[in-house]
């Protein structure tokens, strides 16, 4: 519990990839003056890392466990709050519209499932929430990063109210793509 303040909980919104819990947490945070922590946007970043440095194959999204285990203490994730934009931060760098393309989408479950890149997140998550006073979203958020939250929701919804969901995200800042190839991505990251 924060000192100087007791009060302060921790929520914790879980649910599959699209599903609104990122808007929720958001408008969430935004109303009763929390911090937002978007933990999708953390392994996204993580994936661009990867990216970025040759870790991850295009034929075929395989990742080179070893090197990007070897590079995660040279990553620093945050995020940063311009008026009502939150931006994600990688090493001090707004990668926030780079994140969301479509080529990080597509390596984001790989990465995610090295346990040591779970392991190191969830750490620096926790951290993130020692002080409470924070809406966080993602996966597992309420079962393994904060299983003592104070609230917990789960969000729910179709796989292709969901690619509509993200299809339009992604028409709204520029980033070209079909809602076929945005089904096909919620669908397999569903799968994973």
């Amino acid at each position: 519990m924060n000192p100087n303040n007791p009060s302060l909980i921790t929520i914790a919104i879980d649910g599959y990839s699209s599903s609104g819990k990122s808007s929720m947490a958001r408008h969430l945070a935004k109303t009763i003056g929390y911090r937002y922590i978007d933990s999708g946007a953390m392994y996204r970043a993580v994936a661009l890392h990867a990216l970025r440095n040759g870790m991850i194959s295009h034929a075929d999204n395989s990742v080179d466990a070893d090197r990007l285990i070897a590079a995660l203490p040279e990553i620093a994730i945050d995020f940063e709050v311009t008026g009502d934009t939150q931006s994600t931060l990688l090493n001090g760098e707004n990668v926030e519209t780079e994140i969301r393309a479509m080529a990080v989408s597509q390596c984001v479950s790989p990465v995610a499932a090295i346990p040591q890149v779970r392991h190191a997140l969830v750490a620096m998550q926790q951290k993130m929430g020692e002080s409470k006073g924070i809406v966080m979203d993602g996966r597992d958020i309420g079962t393994t990063v904060f299983p003592d939250a104070e609230m917990k929701v789960f969000v729910r919804a179709s796989a292709q109210t969901r690619a509509q969901r993200r299809l339009s995200e992604m028409i709204e800042k520029g980033i070209a793509t079909t809602f076929e190839e945005v089904l096909a991505n919620v669908v397999s990251r569903d799968h994973i």
